[in-house]
């Protein structure tokens, strides 16, 4: 029954903020509320306190005890809705695939079926000795990304 009322408290406020979504919910035993949101802009702290005020001020604390954290996914959480993808475009990526490939490069494209990384890479020369620097191109589904995240450079 708590469960119901916070989720549907939760929906109202991204259904008004359409912008921001769901990464994570949980609920523990304890009441112990813990919801990570990320938003198409990023994540300001106001729209935490907005989540975290829709969902507060409407829950009668004498009927329940519980305690409330929202936050957004942090630069070096991982990559899980193709909805964060599109934010990203741009940036620098390292995608491991469920057959055991790890890409790092630069993401390009988002798709309804997935992502398009590209990188330079060095390879020999067809003709001759040495080496030439060539660009490489990776399409990757959805369904085949196992870890997606954002590569943070200094």
């Amino acid at each position: 029954m708590f469960r119901k009322i916070v989720e549907d408290l939760l929906q109202n406020a991204l259904d008004e903020r359409q912008d921001l979504f769901l990464i994570d919910f949980t609920l523990s035993g304890d009441n112990a509320i813990k919801i990570v949101i990320d938003g198409d802009n990023g994540v300001l702290v106001e729209d935490c306190m907005y989540i975290s005020r829709a969902i507060e001020h409407n829950i009668d604390r004498d009927e329940h005890d519980f305690s409330l954290e929202v936050l957004s996914s942090g630069a070096t959480t991982p990559l899980t809705l193709p909805r964060q993808y599109k934010k990203h475009i741009g940036r620098d990526l390292e995608v491991k695939t469920n057959d055991s490939q790890s890409l790092e490069g630069k993401l390009i494209d988002v798709n309804e079926q997935g992502v398009v990384l590209t990188w330079k890479a060095r390879e020999p020369k067809p003709v001759g000795k040495g080496k030439v620097t060539v660009t490489k191109e990776a399409n990757v589904t959805f369904e085949n990304i196992k870890e997606a995240k954002v590569k943070i450079k200094f």
